[in-house]
């Protein structure tokens, strides 16, 4: 049932328990009267019935950002519990599928979410973009890289890029499509980090399966330089550099301002029941 609903009926049954309380007679000072005590385990109970989980899947990349955001939400809803499911959106994909709770999913993509869509994975009329995001390239600040930006990622000794399944991977294969890096293909996904390796001449790739990790590779210093999103960025301001902005537009800028944006799709999940306002 929805919050809401709980809330109005909750209000009805203290109104009548009040009323039904008119006529009695008081009890005496710090001696609670059996009625009390019944109100107050009933109290009790209604309060617990109020508490409310919910499963949120969510792109690796809005990790750092959503538990902020889950902290600040709990201000005003302590009574909802947030469960954070952080992986690529492919994996989430499938772990949709496969029938694992889900009430809300956060996807990087838009193919995760139509192929959801298609299969009736999610609930009629709730799919909206609803946030932003960046690809960039990274590089720890002082690391003394030549690289300046994607077009010269071959002057790094080594690079941190997710596979192709991964958005941010498949983004970025297809950014250097674009830009005449690799060859013309009709999925881009499929291209492999030892194809990427050959046509940066040998470049050492090291291959991860979410975006956090590629993030986490270059900030411990395994990697020298990788492409991540804008929003893994946060809370290591004081530890990257970001080299260069681009889009899933492809259209390579060094101005952030001039970037056009990704769009994260939002829908709501069969397989999980949203009873939480949302903020």
């Amino acid at each position: 049932m929805k919050k809401k609903g709980i809330a109005m009926l909750l209000t009805v049954a203290l109104a009548a328990g009040m009323t039904g309380c008119a006529g009695e007679k008081e009890p005496a000072p710090g001696k609670p009267s059996e009625k009390a005590k019944n109100e107050t385990a009933e109290s009790k109970e209604n309060e617990a019935s109020e508490e409310t989980e919910i499963q949120v899947f969510i792109a690796a990349s809005l990790n750092t950002v959503m538990t902020e955001l889950a902290e600040k939400y709990n201000e005003e809803h302590p009574e909802v519990k947030i469960v954070y499911n952080a992986d690529s959106s492919g994996t989430l994909m499938t772990q949709i599928e496969e029938g694992y709770a889900c009430d809300l999913f956060f996807s990087a993509a838009q193919k995760q979410m139509d192929q959801l869509e298609n299969d009736g994975f999610l609930v009629d009329g709730t799919r909206a973009d609803v946030v932003n995001n960046q690809v960039v390239v990274v590089t720890l600040k002082d690391s003394g890289t030549a690289v300046t930006g994607l077009a010269d990622l071959g002057e790094a000794e080594s690079i941190a890029l997710a596979g192709g399944s991964v958005p941010v991977g498949k983004y970025t294969r297809q950014a250097m499509v674009n830009l005449g890096m690799l060859p013309e293909t009709e999925d881009v996904s499929a291209i492999t980090t030892a194809e990427i390796s050959e046509a940066l001449e040998g470049v050492e790739i090291s291959e991860q399966d979410n975006v956090s990790k590629v993030l986490t590779a270059v900030v411990e210093g395994s990697c020298e330089v990788g492409t991540t999103y804008y929003s893994d960025t946060y809370g290591y301001e004081e530890e990257l550099d970001i080299l260069e902005y681009f889009s899933r537009r492809f259209r390579c800028r060094s101005e952030e301002s001039s970037v056009p944006q990704l769009l994260r799709p939002l829908p709501v999940c069969r397989s999980g029941q949203r009873s939480a306002p949302l903020p």
